[in-house]
């Protein structure tokens, strides 16, 4: 099982790359020559105070000396797989691999983990590039990321996105069994209890447990800040300049902690709550989910988009569903849960809010395939691309202790779903998924990075997956970290705020330090 492990991340690798390219790429090109005001924190939600020790400086860019990765041009494969909306000409993509230790509790034999990388850009410094585990993997986030940010971005830096192990093209897994996929999210807002989704998730972890062997407990944010050393020294750096988006964001931190001397320059967009009890840490992110919706709900009003109340519409969904679930044509059973799942995957990106709501006008009158199609990336395969659910719950359940038994589980839903009608159960059935994955065995050292240089977070008000509390909060606990805020929604702030964005480009490029709590307009 050791070795059969092992020989899959290579054979995937290797399938993959006979038709090598980077999933969907989109987004306009945005960066207004002149950077906009921001707005410095009144003293009201002043974060509190920073370690007393002498700072350490924020690094210098350097160039990478000599690189030990063997690019190639995968440009034409990448455009023929994103499809519609096209990328933009001016981007060129290129591919590699590396290989990483795997690093697992038990693993004796000293296998690797294959690593996907994708670069874009010409710039001399390389970014490395990490994305939630949860969302696209991180060679697309980078590829969308480089149509969103301003030139003088790709002037100066070479994005390195990073599918991290166990996603996309790093091997991804693909051990939850087809026929419990559904159930894994198909908590119903409208009715109690994660009955359904407690079985389903004994099968996955059973399941889990006989495919990926020893690397089942391999697959973690902290080894893959390990991975992200490696590619530090493949690329030849004596620091890693990085941008974490969401959990990409927790990987960062991670490497902070572990790499203290080799952290350059690094941004971390949407850092997630590192609290021990996930019931109030997944509480929070039901809070930050509703209020995006409510966003979400007042910006079609403003465009004079057809939905009308979105509140109203999703529940005309869900009722539709509850009374006759349907089957799309990849054969995924569409019911209320998946229908709000789908909804809740929406809210995340702002760029696609229009075509949330058009998905579910269409879904209320009994067309459920543009809304489903929000969830085929985490519960359908692809041709190249596997679904997202088995790294999602591989990953999540090796990064938390918390294991809570049925009537806990079912408790905390309750009162979720009583606080947050539309997507509180959704958020909630994440507690049911880890019941069967083995906890953590080793120790990690605290949180907090001391000795780090300076660390730019930024958070959104309205943040559907790292809601602004939790952000703090985890920021809070690192001596160098300075804030910038958001008042605006959507999961993540670089590339869609203006402000955001110029004050990363400020401290990326210029070095410029912004001042902690700085707060960004909506």
């Amino acid at each position: 099982m050791h070795r059969r492990f092992a020989r899959r991340l290579h054979l995937r690798v290797r399938l993959v790359a006979a038709t090598l390219g980077v999933l969907a790429l989109a987004g306009c090109t945005t960066g207004p020559s002149v950077r906009p005001a921001v707005i410095d924190n009144d003293g009201r939600n002043t974060p509190s105070p920073k370690s007393s020790t002498a700072p350490v400086p924020l690094p210098p860019l350097t160039q990478p000396q000599s690189s030990a990765l063997r690019w190639a041009d995968c440009s034409q494969d990448t455009r023929e797989r994103i499809g519609d909306p096209a990328v933009p000409a001016s981007l060129q993509f290129s591919c590699a691999r590396m290989t990483a230790p795997l690093d697992a509790p038990d693993d004796t034999q000293r296998l690797l983990a294959r690593i996907y990388l994708l670069k874009v850009g010409n710039g001399p410094i390389p970014l490395a590039v990490v994305n939630d585990v949860g969302g696209e993997p991180g060679t697309v986030y980078a590829a969308r990321l480089a149509a969103q940010l301003p030139p003088a971005f790709l002037q100066k830096f070479s994005l390195i996105g990073m599918d991290r192990r166990g996603t996309g093209l790093s091997g991804g897994v693909q051990c939850a069994p087809d026929e419990v996929r559904s159930a894994l999210l198909g908590a119903d807002p409208a009715q109690g209890g994660l009955g359904d989704v407690l079985d389903a998730a004994r099968r996955v972890g059973q399941q889990c447990a006989i495919d990926l062997d020893t690397a089942q407990t391999a697959l973690d944010s902290w080894r893959t800040a390990g991975d992200l050393d490696e590619l530090r020294q493949a690329l030849g750096l004596d620091r890693l300049n990085a941008l974490g988006h969401g959990d990409g964001s927790k990987v960062l931190s991670e490497y902070a902690v572990r790499y203290p001397a080799q952290v350059g320059r690094m941004v971390l967009d949407g850092l997630p709550d590192p609290g021990d009890d996930r019931g109030a840490v997944l509480d929070a992110v039901a809070a930050g989910a509703q209020a995006t919706f409510d966003a979400f709900n007042a910006d079609c009003a403003a465009r004079g988009c057809p939905l009308g109340d979105a509140k109203a519409a999703l529940k005309a969904v869900t009722d539709r569903l509850r009374a006759a679930p349907v089957s799309g044509p990849d054969g995924l059973v569409v019911d209320p849960g998946v229908a709000t799942y789908a909804a809740y995957v929406g809210l995340s990106d702002r760029t696609r809010w229009p075509a949330l709501a058009d998905a579910l006008n269409s879904a209320r009158n009994g067309d459920f395939a543009a809304l489903t199609a929000f969830a085929d990336p985490v519960l359908v395969d692809a041709r190249g691309r596997a679904s997202r659910i088995s790294g999602m719950i591989a990953t999540r359940c090796n990064d938390s202790s918390t294991r809570l038994p049925a009537d806990q589980i079912d408790r905390a839903e309750a009162a979720m779903r009583t606080k947050y009608p539309q997507f509180g159960a959704a958020i909630a059935q994440e507690l049911a998924w880890c019941g069967a994955w083995p906890v953590r065995r080793e120790p990690l050292p605290a949180a907090g990075a001391p000795g780090a240089p300076p660390i730019l977070v930024a958070a959104t008000a309205a943040d559907p997956v790292t809601p602004q509390v939790g952000t703090t909060r985890a920021a809070d606990q690192m001596p160098s970290a300075v804030t910038v805020t958001w008042q605006g929604a959507g999961h993540g702030a670089v590339g869609q705020s203006p402000c955001v964005t110029a004050a990363v480009q400020g401290f990326l490029i210029d070095g410029k330090v912004p001042d902690n709590g700085t707060l960004c307009p909506a």
